[in-house]
């Protein structure tokens, strides 16, 4: 599914996923199957990539049931459909891609936590020595863990990559409080999330979360969590500090582009590239894996 059109009020279409008003204070979070590198949406639809990151979130916002609040009231087609009925002709769409969630006021801040030095966060402190501006400490190799993790925020941006900010910053947008509130939940989730997925040979290098307050002033989860798009997974059993790790993402996507990129045939700009049946089987398969991994069953919706 590249797009959905159901019979609701859509609010907005990011990258990824449509929202819905669900009347009642929820929403519907619909996962297309959609899928942008460097910024960049690709014509080509992922097969099962939206279920996959949809029942992620869903098996990771169980997991955390009693020890964060979170936004899902479910991910099960058939029991969103008791919630509202007038999606009941459209069970195919939403079938394991669909989330209906509470409705919050979202925070414009992006909850990014670092586990290993990777990405973004390794190309400024290779320059500068420095995360968002902050000095580290030197001798760090790239991929290397850092103890204790690192809350690193971001702005929240439509389109582009965020912007990574000093926890100053944060304070200035949302207050101290929230501040306290936000670092501390991520640090819980992250940490709770970070030990299950090792227990299944997975590291998660880094991840992002948002909150929001709901319509009794509690801040709570919401939004995808843990899931290949989110975080950066990365196989236990091949890890090695002081270089790129592979990881459980859309990296063959990644690495077709940078090829076609080097030889001249495309300019990082849209429209990308019309991908190859084998780039697009690779990279369905990699979010498999990751869910698989991470659930310890395979993707199974019907």
């Amino acid at each position: 599914m590249l797009a959905s059109d159901l019979p609701l009020p859509r609010l907005g279409r990011g990258k990824v996923r449509d929202i819905y008003d669900a009347g009642n204070d929820r929403l519907l979070l619909l996962t297309t199957d959609r899928i942008s590198a460097y910024d960049v949406v690709m014509a080509e639809a992922i097969p099962m990539k939206g279920a996959v990151l949809t029942q992620i979130s869903a098996w990771w916002f169980r997991q955390f049931e009693g020890a964060v609040p979170h936004h899902m009231i479910s991910a099960d087609a058939d029991d969103i459909i008791r919630h509202v009925p007038a999606l009941k002709p459209h069970r195919a769409d939403i079938l394991g891609r669909a989330m209906l969630c509470r409705r919050t006021t979202v925070f414009p801040i992006e909850c990014v936590i670092r586990g290993y030095l990777s990405g973004s966060a390794w190309k400024e402190y290779a320059a500068q020595g420095t995360l968002a501006g902050e000095k580290l400490k030197g001798g760090m190799l790239e991929s290397g863990q850092l103890d204790p993790a690192i809350f690193s925020p971001a702005t929240k941006a439509e389109s582009g990559h965020d912007e990574n900010i000093t926890v100053a910053r944060m304070r200035s947008v949302v207050g101290d409080d929230v501040t306290n509130t936000l670092e501390r939940l991520t640090r819980t989730v992250y940490e709770k999330g970070e030990s299950v997925a090792r227990a299944r040979g997975i590291i998660i290098a880094d991840t992002k979360f948002e909150f929001g307050r709901d319509d009794k002033g509690q801040i709570i989860l919401i939004d995808e969590v843990m899931t290949p798009d989110s975080s950066r997974f990365w196989a236990a059993d091949v890890y090695k500090p002081g270089q790129p790790q592979p990881s459980f993402d859309k990296q063959p996507l990644r690495d077709w582009l940078d090829i076609e990129r080097h030889a001249g045939r495309w300019n990082g700009e849209a429209p990308a590239p019309a991908l190859p049946a084998s780039v697009v089987d690779a990279t369905s398969q990699r979010y498999l894996e990751a869910y698989r991994r991470i659930t310890g069953s395979d993707l199974k919706i019907g």
